[in-house]
């Protein structure tokens, strides 16, 4: 079982209870929520999705209306199976 850190305050409504299943799978080490912000657009529900490749895992970016959260997921996956299970949590 990987851990979950929570550092922060503040979290896109959603994000820590999906996180926390996300934890629950071998193979996920380390799952980070990071910086918070404004963007443009809307986005109706919460959605992550994969943007970049770090090192030891990948860099998430969960949007939720108008407000987008980084997640870093450190992980031995790859990048489509990563994504194919984000998938199947949000749905």
């Amino acid at each position: 079982m990987g851990r979950l850190v929570i550092t922060h305050s503040t979290y896109l409504e959603g994000l820590i209870p999906l996180l926390k299943r996300l934890v629950e799978e071998v193979g996920i080490e380390t799952v980070t929520p990071a910086v918070i912000c404004r963007v443009r657009g809307r986005c109706v529900g919460l959605r992550l999705r994969i943007s970049t490749p770090i090192t030891g895992g990948f860099k998430l970016l969960a949007r939720r209306g108008t407000s987008a959260q980084e997640v870093f997921v450190v992980t031995g996956w790859e990048r489509q199976r990563l994504q194919e299970h984000l998938d199947r949590l949000l749905n």
